[in-house]
């Protein structure tokens, strides 16, 4: 009865590990600045990738990066996406920002597009400019 019940739980276990979810996919990159200043130390990134399709609603927001910033830049950046939430003729794009104590002073201005099928470069250059 034991091997019985032993058998059944590595069966049902097996089972499990061939049922694990779609492995994520990212993007990598860096936000950079063309003018030649410093950040302070509390500076803040902000890098998301989003799904821009409808123009009348908001984003919606497929993964966002958020820290402090260490260092200078360029400053890289990590975004990683489960390609089932890739839907075809949908429109992608990865956008930055950088705040100071809550105060926004760099911003994409551009349109950075991604396609999400693993033709898009890596890493990524998103420019940011400075807000006045």
């Amino acid at each position: 009865m034991k091997k019985l019940t032993l058998l059944a739980a590595a069966t049902l276990l097996s089972a499990c590990q061939s049922m694990t979810p779609a492995t994520k996919t990212s993007l990598d990159g860096e936000v950079f600045y063309l003018q030649r200043i410093a950040l302070p130390p509390n500076a803040t990134l902000t890098v998301s990738l989003q799904d821009v399709s409808l123009a009348d609603a908001p984003a919606l927001v497929l993964d966002e990066q958020k820290g402090p910033i260490k260092g200078q830049v360029p400053l890289p950046f990590h975004l990683s996406y489960d390609p089932v939430q890739v839907n075809p003729g949908h429109r992608y794009s990865v956008s930055a920002r950088i705040e100071v104590d809550g105060k926004l002073i760099f911003i994409t201005t551009e349109h950075h597009a991604v396609q999400l099928n693993g033709s898009d470069p890596q890493p990524l250059k998103i420019r940011v400019d400075a807000v006045r």
